[in-house]
């Protein structure tokens, strides 16, 4: 109290005269709301298939926030203020307003508020000082430089110097007026009153050639009379080599006032008068310019700046400006403190204590937000305190330091103000070795307190500054630029230094406060005196807080400590976190193996998954391995757990598919889908399985393969489970009597659908690492068979629905086919159509609107099939009908067509057009042509028939040309090979049978024969063959040469081995003559023997049902070649 009551005291002093004084204000940051918490989530009980997938679901919803590495934006959510730091605070008076305050009295009564006296005692410190010895004061002067000077010398320049004292007050106030055009000059002499004393006249160095003059020199002198003395300054040019700056240096050799003055005289008589100089006085100073300033008006804070040179009469010519450095100081006062030698930057720091104290209110909102700001009496007190006790601006800005920092200890302030006060000190620290040594250690002890206070805050990292709290985690980037700052200063302490490591020290507390966040986190959640299966759940959350906290480390907290300190805290963390989960789940899974049971399972199942996606963070950044974490083999332990939580999966899946089907109605869930319920929670339970497979992650390829393929198969097996709880309940249902279209068919349809879809996504997310790694993208074969049998299974369950449905239509389409041929042919076609046609307007409508696209392009291209055989049958069933009969299904068939391309909305034409609609085309196509043309083209499809099993019936190599001289055609069987054995001995006795065609083309030509070839399969005959035939026939559409082989029987008919046919337009001398040509058609030819396709049986069905005599006899000959025919599908 002693103490603080003789600051006061000093204080009172200095606000006697005080100045006017300004100061900056500094706004605060506004604060934001704060985020609500999240609900907490139930637990599962094993045995109903609802609960398990609900708990399947929260266990996926965990790892919503866990794919992929974290960014800052997702885990800053609260810009709440920030935890309170552990500090004492204490309650402060009320301060005044924050005005710029230059009133004595207002002064007064705040220092009586800060100090927290009574009136009485106020009035009696006051009185105290007034009687007091006045205090001792003295002018610091800096002049640091001039410009812009008058040029004296011939060279263009000038060699100015400065000489400057102090003008002694005369005894008697100095009247207030104008100022007189005479002025003082130190060779002029004074006016007022005798010369000047020696310790009042100081001079600079001279600076040669130059007009603007930088000297930057300090002097010191002693005030008697603040209010009456001034300030004199002359700036000379030096000429000789003795003149008035060895003069004044002498001064100081001069003992006692008579001689001093004597020597004065001497030195005034050497200068010139009014500055003009005469052809005696070569060598002595030009005058360049004075400036008087009256100490009164010298701030209490101090002041910097140019001031204007002033000539000592209207006769002088002076010019240029000089920067002056004022500071009136104390340099002995009447206090306890300076009578015991405490440094006056002592006091200074006490005080300024003791506002701060006053001034930082913790009752106000945002009182951690405080960042110094001094009402308008304190900063007018400090700046008195400061400037008259010639504090540096180091000296200030270490004394703000080390009261600021310490006051934060007790009563929080904002970091980015102690951030500011540190890079204030850093902008003077070039003037450290003038900092006093006990000013020296008193910063390294607030170094090393601030560190220590730091230090632990970083150990309780979480608590004070915690990931999700942006207001927290930017304080806590400011304190880590707080310390970081603070090393810049250690090379600079000679005394004593405050740390040397201090990112060590930052590293080791950040492992402590690790540690102890882990301990009490694993106290309150999995304390270890609990048994085993009631530790499992509190384990789970653990790890779920470790994986977040990790999160929270990487996102937000390594960016800051690696840039600011250049420590690697994620790694720091992630190594430190992850070892001691990793132990603590290795002693409970050994506890825990032997009483495995249901519920163990699934808690150590969801237990594995967090430490897999623990394992898999690590692995996710670039650079990282995860084979050396002690989660690499964890993996060991868990699998029994795993293996019966997937047991327990399979068995829910059915329990959920068929609780699912029990209440589905085959109605669509709603009018944007076309599926039912059931539809959806299958779909929903395979993307939950995939997703949890994905986070399973499993290592080890040859245990993955086990359990995927299991998990494969089981999958398989619930999705035809589902099918067949499909196909019963729609079956089971009562249908309308002559139901044309079932809903829930389509329904049905379109579930499964949904699940092959769902089933083959799930499949191919199922993959895991093979042991030996196959190609990029490809599934491993055990999946892969899985998922193709899976596909044909349910592709032919969708086969059987979308039949089923069709199925429906058939007895209509029948019935609208057969009304176009029984339509009359006086009626238009488009007319006998038109009830086809509106009949499938009506039910496709319905189809399009019910099914998805998928289902309705099959039930499209099922229904095309029926259509076109319902319209083969009308045709078998209607032989020898007139042309416009075929002509109305022809036009029957291309309005078919167009509707169901539909301008490609529908099928496309290549499947339209395949198939069966070919045979129809063709027939449709024979039925309107002639005998001789439905002939001709029984020939031309011989030709373009093509043999597909080129070595089951053998070859015949033959030689053709024509002789156009002779007018006949030349045919050359050379030889057969590789004939299909026809006899029991293994062997044939094969002839060939050459005949022209088509009949009516060739009347007069008789087919001719080979010899037969006993016992071989491989005969030879090149026998010679002539056909008197003009070459225009041979040119005629269809025209071909027929060879047929066949196997001569003694006691049966032929057999027959097969036949090929030859095209006479490309044989030499019937084409026109090329060059070579007759070298090539004398080449042999080797032809493919076949049988008779459909292809070609239909043109012979069409001349089955002709009547007239040309086709009857073509038949009749066909029929009996066909008697020695083997049957050829």
């Amino acid at each position: 109290m002693t103490t603080l009551l003789e600051i006061k005291s000093s204080v009172l002093r200095q606000v006697q005269a005080c100045p006017t004084f300004r100061r900056r204000a500094e706004g605060e940051p506004a604060a934001t709301s704060a985020d609500p918490p999240e609900p907490a989530a139930g637990a599962w009980k094993p045995g109903d298939g609802v609960e398990f997938f609900a708990h399947m679901r929260l266990i996926l919803k965990k790892g919503e926030g866990r794919q992929g590495l974290p960014r800052p934006e997702v885990l800053l959510r609260s810009g709440s203020p920030a935890p309170a730091e552990p500090v004492d605070p204490s309650r402060g008076l009320r301060a005044l307003t924050q005005e710029e305050v230059d009133d004595q009295e207002t002064l007064l009564g705040y220092l009586q508020q800060v100090f927290g006296t009574s009136p009485e005692e106020h009035a009696e410190a006051i009185e105290r000082v007034k009687k007091a010895k006045a205090p001792t004061y003295a002018l610091k002067v800096s002049v640091m430089r001039a410009k812009n000077l008058l040029a004296k010398d011939p060279n263009g320049f000038s060699d100015p110097y400065c000489m400057l004292g102090i003008l002694p007050a005369s005894g008697a106030p100095r009247e207030p007026g104008p100022r007189t055009e005479q002025r003082f000059g130190f060779r002029k002499g004074s006016k007022r009153g005798g010369p000047l004393p020696a310790k009042c006249i100081q001079v600079t160095e001279v600076k040669s050639s130059t007009l603007n003059p930088v000297w930057k020199e300090n002097f010191v002198f002693e005030i008697e009379d603040v209010r009456a003395d001034q300030l004199h300054l002359d700036i000379w040019d030096h000429d000789d080599d003795v003149s008035l700056v060895e003069a004044c240096r002498k001064l100081n050799e001069v003992i006692g006032l008579k001689g001093m003055s004597r020597y004065f005289k001497q030195i005034v008589k050497s200068a010139r008068a009014n500055g003009t100089a005469g052809p005696a006085e070569d060598h002595t100073d030009d005058f360049l310019g004075c400036l008087n300033i009256p100490v009164r008006e010298v701030p209490v804070a101090g002041e910097d700046r140019w001031f204007k040179l002033e000539p000592r009469s209207s006769a002088s010519r002076v010019q240029g400006d000089c920067q002056l450095v004022l500071k009136l100081i104390t340099t002995q006062r009447d206090t306890g403190m300076s009578q015991r030698g405490r440094a006056g930057f002592l006091s200074y720091m006490l005080l300024l204590s003791r506002l701060l104290q006053f001034e930082h209110r913790s009752e106000e909102p945002k009182a951690s937000c405080w960042r110094g700001e001094l009402s308008g009496p304190a900063a007018t007190i400090l700046c008195l305190h400061g400037a008259q006790n010639n504090l540096s601006a180091l000296q200030l800005a270490v004394l703000h330091w080390q009261v600021s920092s310490r006051h934060h200890q007790t009563r929080t302030l904002d970091y980015g103000y102690l951030l500011g006060l540190l890079e204030d000190m850093q902008a003077h620290w070039e003037e450290a070795s003038s900092l006093p040594q006990g000013q020296e250690e008193s910063l390294a002890d607030s170094f090393n307190a601030f560190s220590e206070f730091g230090l632990r805050l970083l150990r309780q990292l979480r608590d004070f500054f915690p990931a999700t709290n942006s207001t927290a985690v930017y304080r806590l980037e400011l304190l880590l630029k707080c310390l970081s700052k603070m090393q810049i200063f250690q090379p600079s302490f000679e005394v004593c230094s405050f740390r040397t490591e201090l990112n060590a020290d930052i590293s080791a507390a950040l492992k402590r406060g690790n540690r102890e966040w882990y301990d009490r986190l694993l106290n309150t959640k999995s304390p270890r005196e609990q048994s085993g299966p009631q530790r499992l759940a509190g384990l789970v959350e653990l790890a779920d807080a470790v994986y977040e906290d990790l999160q929270s480390c990487y996102g937000i907290y390594a960016s800051l400590f690696h840039s600011i300190t250049d420590i690697d805290f994620f790694t720091l963390t992630f190594r430190q976190l992850e070892r001691l989960v990793a132990e603590e789940a290795w002693v409970l899974t050994e506890e825990l193996s032997p009483k495995m049971t249901l519920e163990v399972a699934s808690g150590l199942f969801e237990l594995y998954v967090t430490l897999a996606d623990i394992r898999r963070f690590w692995s996710s950044i670039s650079g990282r391995d995860s084979r050396s974490l002690a989660l690499a083999g964890i993996h060991g332990p868990f699998l029994p757990a795993v293996k019966l939580w997937l047991q327990v999966l399979r068995d829910q899946v059915r329990w959920r598919l068929q609780g699912a089907v029990d209440v589905d109605t085959l109605e669509p869930m709603d009018a944007s889908s076309k599926h039912s319920s059931s539809a959806a929670t299958a779909s929903l339970c395979f993307s939950h399985i995939q997703e949890l497979w994905a986070r399973l992650a499993w290592p080890d390829p040859a245990q993955a393969e086990a359990l995927g393929t299991q998990l494969s198969q089981d999958l398989c097996a619930a999705t035809l489970f589902y099918t067949e709880l499909l196909r019963k309940k729609v079956d089971a249902q009562p249908g309308a009597a002559g139901e044309a279209l079932s809903e829930p068919l389509c329904v049905v349809l379109n579930n499964v659908e949904l699940l092959r879809k769902a089933a083959g996504q799930t499949l191919r997310g199922l993959a895991w690492p093979e042991v030996t790694s196959g190609p990029e993208g490809v599934l491993p074969r055990p999946l892969l068979g899985c998922a193709q049998a899976l596909d044909e299974d349910l592709q032919q369950e969708v086969h059987t629905v979308t039949a089923h449905l069709t199925s429906k239509m058939v007895a209509d389409i029948r019935k609208y086919v057969q009304h176009i041929s029984l339509s009359p042919d006086s009626i238009q076609n488009d007319e006998a159509v038109a009830p086809l046609m509106k009949y499938l307007d009506e039910k496709l409508a319905v189809l399009n609107s019910s099914l998805v696209k998928e289902n309705l392009s099959r039930v499209l291209e099922a229904l095309w099939e029926l259509l076109l055989q319902a319209i083969l049958r009308a045709l078998g069933a209607n032989l020898d009908v007139s042309a416009d009969f075929y002509g109305r299904f022809h036009f029957t068939l291309e309005a078919l067509v167009s509707f169901f391309h539909a301008e490609g909305q529908g099928l496309p034409l290549e499947s339209l057009k395949d198939g069966s609609y070919k045979r129809l085309e063709e027939e449709l196509r024979l039925h309107q042509c002639s005998t001789r043309e439905c002939i001709e083209q029984y020939y031309l499809d011989k030709l373009k028939q093509r043999s597909l099993e080129q070595k089951r019936f053998g070859r015949l190599s033959v030689r053709c040309h024509y002789e156009a001289a002779e007018q006949r055609l030349v045919v050359e069987v050379l030889h057969a090979a590789d004939l299909p054995p026809l006899d029991a001995n293994g062997l044939s006795d094969p002839f060939v049978i050459v005949e022209l065609g088509p009949p009516h083309l060739f009347p007069l030509v008789r087919s001719q024969r080979t010899q037969v070839k006993n016992r071989t399969l491989h005969p030879v005959y090149d026998e010679l063959f002539y056909f008197s035939v003009p070459a225009e026939a041979c040119r005629r559409r269809g025209a071909c040469v027929l060879f047929t082989v066949m196997d001569h029987d003694w006691l049966s008919t032929n057999d027959f081995a097969g036949e090929a046919a030859l095209g006479l337009g490309g044989v030499g001398g019937i084409a026109r003559p090329q060059v070579g040509g007759s070298a090539r058609a004398r080449q042999p030819v080797t032809l493919h023997l076949r049988r008779p396709r459909a292809q070609v049986k239909s043109a012979l069905r069409m001349l089955e049902g002709r009547t007239n005599k040309e086709a009857q006899e073509f038949v009749k000959r066909l029929k009996e070649l066909e008697k020695c025919m083997e049957a050829d599908p």
